[in-house]
């Protein structure tokens, strides 16, 4: 963070992006750019963003965390419930199949796919459901009245989860595979399925009514009194601290306190040249294996996007085209050009990397549409010596890709780019 230099941030209404500088302001540091800045209090349905690299640092909702603590409740249970009742029902050779939430998983242990078993199991059923845990058990706490130490721990463990909670991504795989599926077979949406698509609604109300900045508010003070003008900032709650704090854990979320990521270039090159390896046989391996009347097919995933046009389902094969081979070259490029600015120090379109790597960081978890409409044909499509499908090499690769740039982007600290180019004469 810049010390001595500190501007008042800009808050933008939401309704009609009116811009207002308003009084009893706090001071924060930008997690993008790193500039201190005053926060001023922000009125409900505005949010506040960085005067220099436009990062957004506070929206204000404008709901209570009632509200959030009744729709993070209601999504817990029915992602609960979800797990008790198929998802799909498929009727074909006088057989039915069906599909729960752990069918998939269960289908790719069996057949030796251990490590696309555990992304599935963890992206679309494990992680989901002990965020939502984690945050009914915070926003009950704070609610009522309980303020113990753990509850921050508990809050920065959400905030960190959110990422790796993939249920809307895990609905739209389920409605490619339910598109594909629907050209050869009968395919019924069971009460499990209309449970997980409620249940993924109400978690994506959760995440467009909270307001994180309160919920750290009421769990501490955004301040430390001490911090002083060379304070660092928190990654994980934006708790201002003295910068001889630094390598100490957070007093208020338990994160450990670093004025920039240890090592953030060195990792995030080797998860990069990692990702940029497994890239090419993610693509040329088959994601598939399809075996109809003792005649092998192997589905690539550019095979499985053409199957999709070739069926009229324009907007699927585009949905899938870029989420499994324009996305995850997108972040790879995009990482790779910010690692190269950085080293030179350059100030060209600094504002323009800024943001892009907000955007590479949020949509590289999309790719896994194909990882999880794989793992629902894997389990549904079993009719012996008839039809089979059987996950392919091509999976591992390309679940590997996609978590790669994620952690790869994640890792990268995009302050150093503002560094370097303050550095350079």
């Amino acid at each position: 963070m810049r010390s001595g230099h500190t501007s008042t941030v800009s808050t933008i209404a939401a309704s009609g992006g009116r811009r207002e500088t308003g009084s009893g302001a706090e001071s924060v540091a930008c997690p993008d750019c790193g500039l201190a800045q005053h926060l001023p209090p922000l009125a409900a349905g505005s949010l506040a963003a960085c005067r220099r690299c436009r990062c957004t640092l506070a929206v204000n909702p404008g709901y209570s965390l009632e509200a959030v603590l009744a729709l993070a409740l209601a999504a817990l249970m029915l992602m609960l419930f979800s797990n008790l009742s198929p998802l799909l029902v498929l009727h074909t050779f006088n057989e039915t199949r069906q599909n729960w939430l752990f069918s998939g998983v269960a289908e790719l242990w069996l057949e030796g796919f251990g490590f696309l078993a555990l992304i599935v199991a963890a992206f679309s059923i494990v992680t989901p459901l002990v965020y939502l845990g984690l945050l009914v058990a915070v926003l009950s706490g704070l609610g009522l009245g309980a303020r113990p130490a753990l509850l921050g721990r508990a809050f920065r463990w959400t905030q960190r989860m959110r990422p790796w909670a993939m249920p809307e991504i895990y609905v739209v795989g389920s409605f490619v595979a339910y598109s594909r599926l629907k050209q050869i077979a009968s395919v019924d949406i069971g009460l499990g399925g209309w449970a997980f698509l409620a249940a993924t609604l109400a978690f994506l109300a959760v995440d467009a009514v909270i307001d994180r900045g309160a919920v750290w508010h009421a769990i501490g003070p955004n301040a430390d009194a001490r911090a002083g003008e060379n304070a660092i900032a928190c990654a994980d709650c934006a708790l201002l601290v003295a910068r001889a704090r630094d390598g100490q854990p957070c007093p208020r979320c338990g994160a450990a306190l670093h004025h920039r990521r240890p090592q953030a270039l060195a990792r995030t090159a080797a998860l990069v040249l990692a990702a940029y390896l497994l890239y090419i046989p993610a693509n040329i391996l088959p994601v598939l294996t399809i075996e109809r009347y003792g005649r092998i097919e192997s589905d690539t995933i550019l095979a499985g996007i053409r199957e999709l046009a070739n069926l009229g389902l324009w907007p699927l094969a585009v949905i899938v085209f870029l989420a499994s081979i324009a996305v995850p070259l997108l972040k790879l490029i995009s990482l790779t050009w910010f690692l190269a600015e950085e080293r030179r120090g350059t100030r060209r379109l600094l504002v323009a990397r800024t943001r892009l790597h907000d955007i590479v960081n949020n949509i590289g978890r999309w790719s896994n549409i194909d990882v999880f409409m794989g793992s629902i044909l894997v389990a549904l499509v079993q009719f012996g010596v008839l039809t089979n499908v059987t996950a392919g090499m091509g999976g591992n690769a390309f679940a590997a890709v996609v978590l790669l740039t994620m952690i790869a982007s994640r890792s990268f600290d995009p302050r150093l780019m503002w560094d370097a180019a303050e550095a350079k004469p």
